[in-house]
């Protein structure tokens, strides 16, 4: 499975919602519960690590698409449910078709390019080690471009999406 064709994959859990994090049900300690977390899928890197050429290739992500679909479908599974999942470490290794990269922990915004890539840093919803508000950042996918948009939580709460970016997405 090339990168391009992964993609679809993913939109599967388009249009779910999950409940179990609304703000009345967390307020208050309800008894232990259990989280999973996985790491590394790293897509790419398994056939550049069997080729033996690591900065290069990766252009494939089969193996990890299947991997991942079989930790979720094991996890799936599992009765009782996980409260949540958390993936953390390397989720790519090659970027074939990715046009930026977003992060966060710096609690601040920043960002650069390097080549063709864009990286995105948004600042925290929490803590500000900077000059930002509290904020979310708005991202928009379309088959042209990626925009995307810091705003404070003030700012997203009251008057929502900006109508530029609302447009976007009824052209796609």
């Amino acid at each position: 499975m090339s990168a391009a064709e992964a993609g679809s994959v993913f939109h599967r859990a388009r249009g779910r919602t999950l409940d179990a994090f609304s703000t009345e049900k967390e307020r208050e300690w309800k008894g232990p519960f259990y989280f999973i977390q996985g790491a590394d899928p790293q897509f790419g890197l398994m056939k550049a690590w069997s080729t033996g050429d690591c900065d290069n290739g990766g252009d494939e992500w089969g193996q990890e698409i299947r991997l991942t679909e079989q930790a979720v479908q094991a996890i799936n599974k599992l009765n009782p449910k996980p409260k949540f999942f958390v993936l953390c470490g390397d989720l790519i290794h090659a970027m074939p078709g990715v046009k930026a990269v977003f992060s966060g922990h710096y609690h601040r915004n920043a960002g650069g390019t390097y080549q063709s890539l864009d990286m995105v840093v948004s600042s925290a919803i929490g803590c500000q080690l900077g000059t930002d508000t509290h904020g979310l950042r708005v991202v928009v996918v379309t088959a042209e471009k990626i925009v995307h948009r810091y705003y404070s939580l003030d700012e997203l709460s009251e008057k929502g999406l900006e109508d530029d970016l609302v447009g976007l997405m009824k052209t796609g």
